[in-house]
């Protein structure tokens, strides 16, 4: 078969394809060997396999032997067992995505690329969309676990700064408000999963939102126990609930592919939404009951 002959450029960008391709090789044998689900442990093989083929396609362009990405290989392989096998994936897909706009670039001088970025686009994504993650199948109740407490718990604690001003009272308050809440929202969760039916366990249902409601709990409640000022407090509180919302948007829209930016600001405007109506109605109790602490 006649090769075209390539130019610096196309045979540097043909290589940067060769080092993609078998770090993500690597990375999908690691995650295949480690993934204790037997279907899944196939077909991220099946996955690796086909990143290991289009290597060797790019290598016979190129003509050169490329070393993986080693650091990224551990980075994607940690990312995937904290946060999940799904998110570790998705978020190696994104890179994929830029990869296959310069995938079309090289069509002219080599039209085998098109077959390529065809495989690494809808034929990989229907394979990633066969794994089976059970902390996936749960994203509902832990979504629940945390907005609700974002908006309950900022808006009580924001409540409290303003009626009570006293940093010890509002912590032992906001905790015990918050711990309460959250048995009280696991217990929701349970008989409503109950009633439904459904693939979900309502028992885990229930755990994960009560693990989910108690994180932020803890996070949002330790600054008035850290700080002396009931206001600087609760600035730090703010921060953090932006924090929280941030980080979890950007999961949950990697590893649903789900808008990142929408759901961001509709958490930020509840969240800080209730908060601000929260502390106003603590202006006016402590106001009309006249509360010195």
């Amino acid at each position: 078969m006649n090769r075209p002959v390539l130019d610096e450029k196309t045979r540097s960008a043909i290589e940067a394809f060769q080092r993609a391709e078998i770090t993500e090789y690597h990375i999908y044998l690691k995650l295949a060997t480690r993934e204790k689900n037997p279907a899944n442990s196939r077909i991220l093989a099946r996955i690796g396999q086909d990143e290991k083929l289009h290597y060797d396609f790019w290598k016979e362009y190129s003509g050169r032997d490329v070393q993986s990405d080693r650091l990224k290989v551990h980075f994607l392989c940690w990312v995937s067992r904290i946060f999940g096998l799904t998110f570790g994936i998705k978020l190696m897909e994104k890179g994929e995505e830029r990869a296959q706009i310069r995938y079309a670039e090289l069509v002219a001088t080599i039209p085998e690329a098109q077959r390529i970025a065809e495989e690494e686009g809808d034929h990989e994504r229907e394979l990633i969309g066969m794994i089976e993650e059970e902390r996936l199948r749960y994203t509902g109740s832990i979504v629940l676990g945390l907005s609700d407490a974002l908006v309950e718990l900022t808006g009580a604690l924001a409540g409290f700064t303003f009626a009570l001003q006293n940093v010890q009272i509002i912590a032992v308050s906001g905790l015990i408000t918050g711990i309460a809440a959250s048995f009280s929202m696991a217990s929701s969760e349970y008989l409503s999963r109950a009633s439904e039916g459904g693939s979900r366990n309502p028992l885990k249902s229930s755990f994960y939102t009560f693990v989910a409601y108690l994180f932020t709990v803890v996070f949002l409640v330790t600054p008035y126990f850290l700080f002396k000022n009931c206001f600087v407090a609760l600035a730090v509180v703010v921060a953090n609930v932006i924090l929280i919302i941030l980080l979890f948007s950007f999961y949950v829209s990697v590893a649903k592919d789900l808008p990142f930016w929408r759901r961001f600001w509709e958490m930020t405007a509840i969240s800080l939404g209730v908060a601000t109506i929260s502390f106003g109605i603590g202006y006016f109790v402590r106001i009309w009951l006249g509360i010195e602490i």
